[in-house]
């Protein structure tokens, strides 16, 4: 497995992008969807990685900086047949690992409440996440699962 830094251009990304959202407003209410689109992924403080074997892309996800001590996983998505392969605690472990290097001590996320979010979870659950309450600019609402762990 090859992780790189992407700049979101080419059309592997976009469909799969394509596709997390609209499984995001298939499983959540419109105000409750919290996925980015590209243009949103393509803020300065925002690192996007994707992950590939040969030329066929596995994954995707993403370090959204906060401040100057706590990251947010954003994007984080196995393309279908990638699913169960390890693609994404690998690439998990790689933002980890790259919020450290930044300095973070901090990361969290947002997830959904839904048994569709479940297998996401778990991930997150396998990797030392806990919940917590919503941080930044969220909101508590009931189809969001916030998850933070230290760094």
């Amino acid at each position: 497995m090859d992780i790189r830094i992407d700049n979101l251009s080419g059309p592997e990304i976009e469909q799969l992008l394509t596709e997390h959202l609209a499984d995001m407003f298939a499983a959540s209410p419109p105000e409750c969807v919290f996925a980015l689109d590209l243009n949103g992924l393509k803020k300065p403080n925002i690192t996007f990685w994707t992950v590939w074997e040969d030329s066929q892309l596995l994954g995707c996800g993403a370090l959204k900086v906060l401040d100057e001590t706590h990251g947010e996983i954003k994007s984080m998505r196995t393309t279908s047949a990638a699913r169960n392969k390890g693609v994404a605690s690998t690439l998990l472990r790689h933002i980890i690992d790259a919020a450290k290097q930044k300095g973070l001590n901090k990361i969290s996320l947002e997830t959904g409440s839904q048994d569709f979010f479940a297998p996401a979870r778990k991930l997150y659950t396998k990797h030392n996440f806990i919940e917590c309450g919503p941080f930044s600019d969220y909101k508590l609402d009931p189809y969001s699962v916030f998850m933070t762990r230290s760094l």
